[in-house]
């Protein structure tokens, strides 16, 4: 009896439950799936997250190390509200570089929304509540850069940029894949010999050095706006041959299969059948392919920034960021100017694990589906 009811149960799941059923025993990658979750929901409200600006400027506090939160203050007395201790600088005689030291006499309680720099979220919205800031004194939780800019602040305010570019390029991807692929897959002949050709040419080039030729090709004077665009688009050019070659070969299965012959006969146009009966059937693949694309995408622009051929100040992004550490005595002096760096690391491999766990839930024979 007891097997009769679970035969019965496994027939009412559909392969989406069955498919997240799967997915959630894969730890990593739900793990990964809420960090990315919340990476991406701090970066869509980095204004209101982050204390200040991206072009906020300390002057008394010039590459100074990041701010330790204190609860207990040097007499011993345990205070409720955390707070932090303001610098103080002086030179050193014989490195003439900046030292900063604690002072116990400045501190500045943390208050939690709370007024403090004005801002418009998203362009659009006026206000000056942040998640946390200080009413005096500054704080600087992973320190400034070389003008005295709070890298925190313009860490997560890059994550938006870096973190969009991923998004935008992987649509494109999939588009122009699910495009050409179906096109090639679905129709055959002439068209699927041209596509092949000009895929198996766009995958014999070397990806980086192109993306560097054409990225500085883009005019100097083009708004961040255009850059930015022009930016995503070269990325998106050279991510859509793979996938369009998985596609090819799913809808070369799938288009002598009953129900496609059927809407053929019906008289469904080609883009109908490619995409209302052919593509539904195998989504879950797609999204997939798209999550491990994802990180890709966020290397390329971090690579060309870092070059300074990609994105270009005022822009902040993680690339932008990261190119205060070209030089070996920068990080060895201000290590906290790799952050950024750390934090692409940490997005890679989240969208790695959780496109992992994706592959393997929709693929229960892939190797990490049997494990």
């Amino acid at each position: 009896m007891s097997e009769l009811v679970l035969d019965t149960q496994l027939e009412a799941i559909s392969p989406r439950q069955l498919a997240w059923i799967r997915f959630k025993r894969h730890r990593l990658a739900m793990v990964s799936g809420c960090f990315l979750i919340f990476i991406y929901l701090v970066a869509a409200f980095c204004e209101f997250v982050t204390p200040y600006g991206t072009e906020m400027r300390n002057v008394q506090a010039i590459n100074a190390p990041p701010m330790s939160i204190h609860f207990v203050d040097i007499d011993g007395s345990f205070h409720l509200r955390p707070f932090v201790y303001g610098y103080d600088m002086h030179i050193n005689d014989d490195t003439w570089m900046r030292e900063y030291t604690e002072n116990p006499d400045k501190r500045y309680p943390i208050y939690f929304l709370a007024r403090g720099e004005s801002y418009e979220l998203w362009d659009l919205i006026e206000s000056d509540f942040h998640l946390f800031t200080t009413r005096d004194g500054y704080v600087h939780l992973f320190g400034t850069d070389r003008l005295g800019r709070d890298v925190f602040s313009r860490v997560f305010y890059g994550a938006r940029v870096s973190l969009s570019i991923g998004i935008v390029g992987v649509l494109l991807t999939l588009f122009f894949g699910v495009l050409i692929g179906g096109l090639a897959g679905y129709l055959g002949g002439l068209v699927d010999r041209a596509v092949q050709r000009v895929i198996e040419v766009l995958q014999s080039m070397p990806t980086l050095p192109l993306w560097m030729a054409l990225s500085a090709a883009l005019p100097v004077y083009w708004s961040p706006i255009a850059v930015y665009f022009g930016i995503t688009i070269i990325l998106s050019l050279f991510g859509w041959p793979a996938l369009a070659r998985q596609v090819r070969g799913r809808f070369l299965a799938l288009r002598e299969e009953d129900f496609v012959i059927s809407a053929r006969l019906l008289g469904a146009g080609k883009m109908r059948i490619i995409f209302k009966h052919m593509l539904p059937s195998f989504t879950s693949h797609v999204i997939a392919t798209a999550t491990l694309a994802v990180p890709g995408m966020i290397l390329g622009e971090t690579a060309l920034s870092f070059l300074g051929i990609g994105l270009r100040p005022p822009v902040v992004s993680w690339g932008v960021l990261m190119q205060q550490a070209q030089n070996y005595q920068v990080i060895v002096m201000t290590p906290w100017l790799m952050i950024p760096g750390l934090f692409v690391v940490l997005t890679v491999m989240a969208f790695n694990l959780l496109g992992d766990g994706l592959r393997d839930a929709v693929d229960p024979y892939s190797t990490g589906g049997q494990n």
